[in-house]
C-alpha cells in the first residue's frame, strides 16, 4: 500500500471557521500572541493563558470538519495516510483520520507546565467537559498548562514528522503559508521523484521545483486531488 503525508496548515480549517495566528495582522480573537501562546505570557499570567485556550476549545467543540478533513481521512480506503498537522485543532480525527501528528500541540489536551512531555501527567479533555479552571494542578503538583507548543519552544513530534516525510510516495501540502519552521522545512525530507501536491489559492513557494500546485481552498482542492488519487 502506497504511503501519503498529508501537511496540513491554517487554511486546512478556515473553513471550518477556525481563526489562526496569522490573521489579523497577527492577532488571534484580540489577543497578542506574545501574552497568550509564549512561555513568558505563560509565567506573566496562567489564568488569562488558561481562560484563552477554555475560549478556543468553546469555539473548537462548535465547528466541524470540512470536505477537505473527510476527503483527507477517505483516502485511507486505499492508501496509508499520515497527516502532519500544524493546526492544535481535532477536525482530523473527528473526520476519521486514524495517524495524525500533532506538529505544534493539542487544543483537546493538558499537561504538566514543568514537564509538558510527561505522558503521566496528559489529560484529554472532551467536548462536555473541556473548560479548565485556572489554578488547576497537574499531578506533579505543577500548574495545568495546555499542551500546546508555544512561540519559541522545541517542537517534540518533529523527528516523528520528518520519518514518515522520508518513507511517502506521496506527499501533500494543504493550506499552509510554509513560513512557519520547523515544519515548513518538511518538503526538503521528500524523496526525489514523489509527487508533491500543493493546494492552497494563494501563490506559495514550497521551495522546491516539483510541486503541482492545485490553486483552490482546501476543500475543492481536496475534491480535485482525491478523483486523482482514487483512479482505477
Amino acid at each position: 500500500m502506497k504511503k501519503i503525508v498529508v501537511l496540513t496548515g491554517a487554511g486546512m480549517s478556515a473553513e471550518s471557521g477556525l481563526k489562526t495566528f496569522r490573521d489579523a495582522d497577527g492577532l488571534w480573537e484580540n489577543y497578542p500572541v506574545q501574552q497568550v501562546a509564549t512561555h513568558e505570557g505563560w509565567l506573566t499570567d496562567p489564568t488569562l493563558v488558561t481562560e484563552f485556550y477554555n475560549m478556543l476549545r468553546g469555539k473548537l467543540n462548535s465547528a466541524q470538519p470540512n470536505e477537505g478533513h473527510r476527503l483527507v481521512a477517505r483516502l485511507e480506503e486505499r492508501y496509508d495516510v499520515t497527516v502532519v498537522t500544524q493546526n492544535v485543532d481535532d477536525l482530523h480525527e473527528r473526520a476519521g483520520s486514524s495517524k495524525v501528528i500533532h506538529l505544534h500541540g493539542e487544543l483537546m489536551k493538558v499537561c504538566s507546565s514543568r514537564n509538558t512531555e510527561d505522558t503521566r501527567y496528559w489529560q484529554m479533555l472532551t467536548a462536555d467537559n473541556s473548560r479548565v479552571e485556572p489554578g488547576t494542578k497537574a499531578g506533579d503538583g505543577s500548574l495545568l498548562r495546555p499542551y500546546i507548543v508555544f512561540f519559541g519552544e522545541a517542537v517534540p513530534r518533529m523527528e516523528d514528522a520528518v520519518n514518515v516525510t522520508y518513507d511517502a510516495d506521496i506527499f501533500i501540502i494543504i493550506g499552509s503559508s510554509l513560513v512557519v519552521y520547523p515544519a515548513a522545512g518538511l518538503v526538503r525530507y521528500v524523496k526525489p521523484g514523489v509527487p508533491v501536491y500543493l493546494i492552497d489559492p494563494a501563490d506559495v513557494n514550497a521551495g522546491i521545483s516539483r510541486v503541482h500546485h492545485i490553486q483552490k481552498g482546501a476543500s475543492a482542492g481536496m475534491k480535485e486531488l482525491y478523483e486523482l488519487l482514487m483512479k482505477p
